[in-house]
């Protein structure tokens, strides 16, 4: 009998492109590749014992002969790349919003409505990753008073502030308006309001970063284990993406490492349901994303010596982070999938999986929930 599930979901995962990638611009994505070839290879040795290296060619990364867990790749049916359609689907919600709305930047209606709820002009507002926008853009930020607005080609607008240019809790009143606002007129899926810190020339993200998604426009995984008695947990921006729907209790964390301590000492209090738990450890710089991909990789043995007997642990993404592309923006991939448990059979290939919903359908069964809309379980392959 299962009791817990362990859900880690690492920011921009993604191990090569999806079929369709190529109408996105992102026919050669292929984030862990690119990435392990940019540092002269990955050291990641607890998840290729799981069976990564039989999921991508990654230097650095082995094929086992005996993997120690179950592993495969999840698709995506829905549009977008970014982690709305990405947390969504593998809860068996498809997206089915033009992944191209935002393709040309952010609209002057929406910069319209931003600039009258803020009550300042914006600058930016084109697509960029965050990194490059605080560089661009940080200096006449400061100067002007004007706050950063950018998008990252889908249905997310972004908006960034220093708090000398506006209090944090000004910030955030205000987004919250220009979202009302914006709703009314657009099918803007989510909003970023992320706090800036440091001096110019030298603007980096500061803690208490916001997201401001819509709900979910049909039962989700969360809803249906909420319903069905289990306690679900969600660990940094769950509890937003899904606008706190279906969650028991939810624990913002300002890092991904803060995220798997909370993670891992909950472990000794939630007897059954699911952790699930957001982890962004791929910044823009590609020897900072290998180093935090690795220092994970490395804290594994100690979260798997504390599994019991009726515990799964799943590792996944929501979607790729190719940083070899100049935009350094989310990437149209497919995204791994390693499993394993003290009880779980070892060893078994999942294959390529049509839809991430996939998963949410197999958490649900193995939680004995009731089904999801969507997704064939595969928990009849590796139950004990």
């Amino acid at each position: 009998m299962i009791n817990r599930v362990l859900l880690f979901v690492i920011d921009g995962l993604g191990v090569g492109p999806l079929p369709d990638a190529a109408e996105y611009g992102d026919a050669d994505a292929d984030t862990l590749a690119h990435l392990a070839d940019a540092v002269g290879g990955l050291s990641l040795p607890n998840m290729e014992a799981l069976g990564l290296g039989h999921i991508a060619q990654i230097r650095g990364v082995l094929s086992t002969t005996q993997p120690q867990g179950c592993f495969g790749r999840l698709g995506f049916t829905s549009q977008g790349k970014d982690s709305v359609a990405g947390y969504w689907e593998t809860n068996g919600v498809v997206v089915r919003e033009s992944a191209g709305h935002y393709s040309t930047g952010i609209p002057p209606h929406v910069v319209d409505a931003l600039e009258q709820a803020l009550g300042r002009k914006v600058i930016g507002k084109r697509i960029a990753s965050m990194e490059t926008m605080l560089s661009e853009y940080g200096a006449d930020h400061i100067a002007s008073g004007s706050p950063m607005v950018w998008t990252d080609g889908g249905n997310t607008c972004y908006v960034a502030a220093h708090e000398s240019v506006m209090p944090l809790a000004v910030l955030y009143q205000q987004c919250r308006e220009a979202w009302k606002t914006v709703k009314k007129i657009d099918t803007l899926i989510r909003m970023v309001i992320q706090p800036v810190a440091g001096e110019p020339g030298s603007l980096r993200p500061h803690v208490g970063r916001r997201d401001i998604v819509a709900e979910p426009p049909s039962v989700t995984m969360l809803d249906t284990l909420n319903r069905s008695g289990q306690i679900v947990m969600g660990i940094g921006k769950v509890h937003d993406l899904f606008s706190g729907r279906g969650l028991t209790r939810t624990f913002p964390a300002v890092s991904a490492a803060e995220a798997f301590d909370n993670t891992v000492g909950m472990l000794k209090k939630v007897p059954r349901g699911l952790l699930y738990a957001s982890l962004d450890l791929l910044p823009e710089d590609s020897a900072q994303a290998a180093s935090g991909l690795e220092e994970f990789d490395r804290r594994l043995p100690d979260l798997f010596d504390t599994l019991r007997a009726g515990d799964v642990f799943i590792l996944t993404g929501d979607h790729g982070r190719d940083l070899s592309k100049p935009a350094k923006t989310p990437t149209r991939e497919y995204i791994p999938l390693l499993i394993t448990g003290p009880k779980l059979t070892r060893g078994v290939d999942l294959g390529t999986r049509a839809t991430a919903a996939d998963l949410g359908q197999t958490i649900v069964e193995a939680l004995q929930a009731e089904r999801l809309p969507i997704g064939d379980s595969f928990w009849p392959a590796i139950k004990p």
